[in-house]
């Protein structure tokens, strides 16, 4: 919980000395929405070609940096084992270089093997948002921080 109140008050001072370039800021709410439906649809090039070459992925003291790394490492490994992915935000912000936007999750747990039951995953999470020099909108970190999976009947 530290580490995200940490990450929060970093943005919230980046977000303040950040110059304006006159464009608009972006709706963060629909970019993680584009986002959590691809990674529920199972489309992996597509949360894939959202994420920017440098993206870092946070979760307890894993650590992932790099869209090769955090591909392979969270987006493969993880989305064939989860589903149904939800997110309810709490806190968000925007300008016109970078987004973000911060709450707790709740996902459905796929059993590894047959007879086990499923589990609910809950935690907290953020997902920050830079412009890339294309104009385009690039997921450049994201934290999770789970609770223990609770078995469901």
């Amino acid at each position: 919980m530290k580490n995200i109140l940490y990450t929060l008050f970093a943005l919230f001072f980046l977000a303040s000395c950040a110059k304006s370039d006159g464009g608009e800021s972006v709706d963060v709410r629909e970019l993680n929405q584009e986002f959590i439906s691809a990674w529920n649809a199972r489309d992996s090039d597509k949360v894939i070609s959202m994420m920017a070459e440098d993206v870092q992925f946070l979760q307890g003291e894993v650590i992932y940096r790099g869209k090769s790394e955090v591909s392979d490492k969270w987006v493969r490994e993880t989305m064939g084992t989860i589903a149904d992915l939800k997110t309810y935000p709490v806190s968000s912000g925007t300008d016109t270089q970078i987004a973000y936007e911060a709450g707790t999750f709740s996902v459905d747990v796929l059993p590894v093997s047959p007879g086990e039951p499923r589990g609910l995953g809950e935690g907290n999470f953020m997902l920050l948002w830079k412009k890339a020099s294309d104009g385009n909108w690039k997921l450049s970190y994201a934290q999770l921080e789970g609770h223990p999976v609770v078995a469901r009947n």
